[in-house]
């Protein structure tokens, strides 16, 4: 099994409220900010780790970013991927996500032949859920998003395997099977990610991390950057978030009966 996991360095959560946004450009400024590995990469990472594990072959890490986000992928190696390609280039600075799923295409296109693609549901300085299907797309293959877990391999050889997987619904999950090569978008709930252990950072840093820039890649430049995103972003905010709080007091006939109405009255009821 060849397997490529998608991971994105994102603003570490404790420090977001020094967030702030290019006032010409309109992107995040991430210089100076602490990043970690996006929270639902680490649930995919995982996902390919235990197949690896019962499968046997390769994880390869692949991310999109600046180049101070080496770190990063440090981590995941240290983690348990195999090797690491980064793709960073100034042409690629502000690219939505569908600017940003065309590059990811093309790389996943030069690390071929692969049998699956992993990413993370959505991330946290986004939250669109956008790359997973759009990148599926430009590969031609198909793609399937809330994959909470991985059931099992049908078949034996490379072109015409196929996996059973478990995709979250509102009141559930569905079992799905689909041909591989494929695009599994992994929720929280597939699996729990293993801590990083001392022998594993040891390790990391013995794996390889290529960087690819446009010239490596076959890339249009006018799907790319600012330019060729048909999205851009207007504003920046972190909601502070407040509760009202309220003492009731009496009996517990009458408490129960005032808390009841005071729910209906808000409308929860």
């Amino acid at each position: 099994m060849r397997i490529i996991v998608c991971l994105k360095p994102v603003p570490d959560p404790k420090y977001w409220k020094n967030l702030t946004i290019d006032p010409v450009l309109k992107v995040l400024v991430r210089e100076g900010m602490p990043n970690v590995i996006n929270p639902l990469d680490r649930n995919a990472l995982e996902e390919a780790l235990i197949i690896i594990e019962k499968q046997g072959g390769e994880v390869i890490l692949l991310s999109m970013a600046p180049l101070f986000c080496l770190s990063v992928l440090r981590e995941a190696l240290a983690v348990g991927g195999d090797r690491a390609v980064l793709l960073s280039d100034r042409a690629f600075a502000g690219s939505d996500t569908l600017a940003t799923s065309y590059i990811l295409s093309e790389a996943v296109k030069r690390l071929a032949p692969f049998d699956l693609i992993l990413c993370g549901n959505e991330t946290i300085d986004g939250g669109t859920a956008q790359v997973g299907p759009q990148l599926s797309q430009f590969l031609g293959m198909e793609g399937i998003n809330f994959v909470c877990g991985v059931e099992k391999f049908l078949g034996e050889e490379r072109k015409g395997r196929s996996l059973i997987v478990r995709r979250k619904t509102e009141h559930g999950y569905l079992r799905m099977q689909v041909k591989l090569p494929a695009l599994l978008s992994v929720v929280k709930e597939a699996n729990i990610p293993r801590y990083t252990t001392f022998m594993g950072i040891l390790g990391a840093e013995k794996k390889e991390i290529q960087v690819w820039n446009g010239n490596d890649l076959n890339i249009d430049l006018s799907r790319i950057g600012l330019t060729g995103s048909p999205t851009k972003m207007s504003s920046l905010f972190v909601p502070e978030l407040k509760r009202r709080r309220e003492i009731v007091k009496g009996t517990p006939e009458v408490v129960s009966s005032l808390i009841i109405d005071k729910i209906h009255q808000a409308g929860l009821l």
